[in-house]
């Protein structure tokens, strides 16, 4: 689901696993123009969509480009939130197995998306994981292991193929079906911001929502932007170690881990990355894959999937899909990119705990 528990998304929000290594971490007041630097450099903290969100923005028109941002975050969080009473998910999931509902244009992109990528991994990203997800409650106060009786009822309803868009509305097949888009409605505001920037004049800029980040052109000096990818088993969860660092210009990079959002009971984490199969935590050869992309919406569903797949199929499907660059982690503690980014991945592990593979 889009929304937890603010208190519980600021414990997990220092695990997420990119942190951008720019001319400054965003830490200022809301709006705070920082002197220092040419052009003009407006920065904003703020909490939407289950997440903290971190918008630096250059430009003179920088201020009212991070308001209009903050304000769509705002209404896409209204628009697509499990629990958000008028949103369209929870209209579509209020009529499941009755009627069809007419979507926003924005919400019918998402879940085509969704839906094209569904296909494309065989089901391993499903929106309709909805019932599963509220099950576990991972990220919330209420998280907890179901039961297997519980999960044996809830896994029929998890079928991509049953939610039905037709021109402007959408319907669920089957009652106590739900569709939970949190798994891409991050990537697709991340595409709304860029766009929002542009609309502004603004030519470099950048917009973190909870590890999803995307940015705009190169830095201000017009060196690339340097995104490091967090070791996803820290010494110290709030320590920001790094395995290594991209460089990037005009690219999203989202990562998808065990180690975002998780729980531990007798010894075993259970984290947010839910096997429609199974409906259990995805059990992959993986910690953690960071993808690079023109598009971040393509990206957030892209990782999940190739999470579940694992190394292997994982890597296959994006190849497939195409344009997309990765960054693998594996349980073994081995790191593998894909060629497009070898010249522009710096391995930088400073626990000394990973091996580099080069291909």
């Amino acid at each position: 689901m889009l929304i937890i528990i603010k208190e519980q998304a600021k414990k997990w929000v220092a695990s997420i696993a990119i942190v951008l290594l720019s001319v400054g971490l965003l830490a200022g007041c809301n709006g705070k123009a920082v002197q220092k630097e040419a052009p003009e450099a407006f920065e904003a903290t703020d909490f939407a969509m289950g997440t903290i969100i971190s918008q630096r923005v250059f430009g003179a028109d920088g201020q009212a480009a991070i308001d209009e941002t903050t304000e769509k975050m705002n209404s896409l969080e209204a628009l697509l939130t499990f629990n958000a009473p008028g949103g369209d998910v929870n209209k579509l999931n209020e009529n499941a197995g009755k009627q069809r509902v007419s979507l926003d244009a924005e919400t019918l992109r998402i879940i085509n998306k969704s839906q094209e990528v569904s296909e494309l991994s065989g089901g391993a990203f499903d929106a309709t994981i909805g019932p599963i997800v509220k099950s576990w409650g991972i990220g919330s106060a209420g998280e907890r292991i179901p039961s297997e009786a519980e999960l044996h009822k809830l896994l029929p309803l998890v079928n991509y193929q049953d939610l039905i868009i037709e021109g402007n509305t959408g319907y669920l097949k089957n009652e106590g079906q739900a569709v939970d888009l949190g798994g891409i409605a991050k990537g697709y505001a991340g595409d709304v911001a860029v766009e929002i920037y542009k609309k502004h004049g603004i030519e470099s800029a950048f917009i973190n929502l909870g590890g999803n980040v995307v940015t705009m052109g190169s830095k201000p000096d017009g060196s690339p932007w340097r995104v490091g990818v967090r070791n996803p088993r820290p010494s110290n969860a709030e320590s920001g170690e790094l395995v290594g660092m991209v460089e990037v210009i005009d690219k999203a990079v989202v990562t998808a881990g065990d180690d975002q959002r998780f729980f531990e009971e007798g010894g075993i984490r259970y984290h947010h990355i839910l096997n429609p199969h199974t409906g259990y935590p995805a059990q992959s050869d993986l910690m953690s894959i960071t993808l690079i992309t023109d598009s971040s919406l393509e990206a957030d569903a892209l990782d999940t999937a190739a999470f579940i797949l694992g190394l292997e199929k994982g890597r296959a499907m994006l190849e497939q899909y195409g344009g997309v660059e990765a960054i693998f982690i594996t349980q073994d503690k081995k790191v593998y990119v894909t060629k497009g980014i070898k010249d522009s991945f710096e391995f930088n592990d400073a626990s000394k705990e990973y091996e580099y593979v080069k291909e």
